[in-house]
């Protein structure tokens, strides 16, 4: 996701007035044979009858037995209108939602610590954080979920999928998984979840990083790690972006910075508007001498977004080579817009490319070596695309 926030108003103030001639954004005219309001949106120049909006709005207010939350009738009606573009990445968040969205991007959240995401039409498991409770449950990149707490996920969008498997610190969630055509349940206590999102470790020579995802501190996280490994004078690096679900763009620039001297790191395009942006190499990194420490990036099926963006300059650069398995395939740009009342709209506004012009999204990228890491290998606690990464690098 990208790392920018604009104010923007039209879409709630749509909502919000219910009366009067004037909506912010819009030109409102009476159709011919009702008098019903008609909205001609000024990017499009299409029109639309909100009248039927209005009535159904009139008739529940009117008719029914019970008490109505017109607020949250509110947010449901924006809700609606964002799912209805079909994109799994464009979402409204209430202002509750907002503050949980904006802690996990801080790294800070109470749930299992697993990354989900729509794939093939299922909510699937893209990543469980490293020592989260859904790590530690079991869960694996590609498990389906198939109910949560009972509840079917057909149909369900991602933003309230989210927001029911999301709770509490010390409350329970029961998913529904599905893994090899098989059903299990699995019942998960809730925490709160604060990792860094940068490991590392040196062995036989080689500095091995793990980052989990791209916060607004990981490139410095990964500079004290490339400290250490010059320190120890390391022969080599592997960058450990395997069940990576992304995060920020300028994070993935700074950190892909770290390895790559100069050059494209990615290509923004916005198809849309006919536009597009280049993003470079900051020419500030550590560790971009080739010939002193060369570098293998391991991904796979759990590498989304801006894990895909550095896994992508890297390996077109020519300084890395990947091994893994393929990658999620998530290459969109969300942009953030705050509204006035708290809550948040996140809006796909572009695609990303790799520097050879490469549109990794839902097509992901082919490692150059591919390995596979199987459930016995796992279970037995082997890591097969490690162990080529190190054979790769080995002295």
């Amino acid at each position: 996701m990208k790392n920018r926030k604009q104010i923007i108003g039209a879409i709630i103030i749509a909502f919000v007035i219910f009366s009067g001639g004037y909506v912010l954004g819009y030109n409102r005219t009476l159709p011919t044979g009702n008098l019903l309001p008609q909205i001609t949106n000024k990017y499009s120049n299409k029109s639309i009858d909100f009248g039927e909006f209005w009535s159904v709005w009139d008739t529940l207010t009117a008719k029914f037995d019970g008490n109505l939350d017109l607020k949250k009738m509110m947010y449901g009606s924006i809700s609606g209108m964002v799912q209805a573009t079909g994109d799994p990445y464009t979402e409204f968040f209430t202002p509750d939602q907002a503050k949980q969205f904006e802690n996990e991007l801080s790294g800070t959240f109470s749930g299992i610590g697993a990354e989900i995401g729509i794939k093939n039409n299922k909510l699937t498991v893209i990543a469980p954080i490293t020592g989260s409770p859904a790590d530690k449950a079991g869960l694996k990149t590609g498990d389906q979920i198939n109910k949560i707490d009972g509840e079917s996920t057909a149909g369900m969008s991602l933003d309230t999928a989210v927001s029911k498997i999301r709770g509490q610190a010390g409350t329970d969630v029961t998913l529904t998984i599905e893994r090899a055509g098989a059903e299990k349940d699995y019942k998960i206590q809730r925490a709160e979840i604060d990792v860094k999102s940068v490991k590392y470790k040196i062995e036989n020579g080689v500095l091995i990083i793990t980052a989990s995802r791209f916060d607004s501190d990981t490139a410095s996280l990964i500079q004290e790690a490339e400290n250490a490994g010059i320190s120890q004078n390391v022969h080599g690096v592997i960058l450990d972006l395997r069940n990576n679900p992304g995060g920020l763009l300028d994070s993935a620039i700074d950190v892909s910075s770290e390895f790559i001297q100069k050059g494209t790191i990615v290509i923004e395009k916005d198809m849309k508007h006919g536009k597009s942006q280049t993003f470079s190499a900051n020419g500030n990194g550590k560790m971009t001498d080739k010939g002193k420490y060369p570098m293998v990036v391991l991904v796979n099926g759990g590498s989304a977004s801006a894990a895909e963006i550095t896994a992508g300059a890297l390996h077109d650069d020519g300084r890395s080579q990947l091994v893994g398995e393929k990658t999620f395939g998530k290459g969109s740009v969300q942009e953030v817009e705050n509204l006035p009342d708290g809550s948040e709209l996140k809006v796909t506004v572009a695609h990303w490319y790799t520097p050879n012009d490469v549109n990794i999204n839902k097509t992901g990228i082919n490692p150059d070596i591919t390995v596979k890491l199987t459930d016995a290998d796992f279970n037995a606690g082997k890591d097969p695309q490690m162990d080529k990464a190190m054979e790769l690098l080995a002295k």
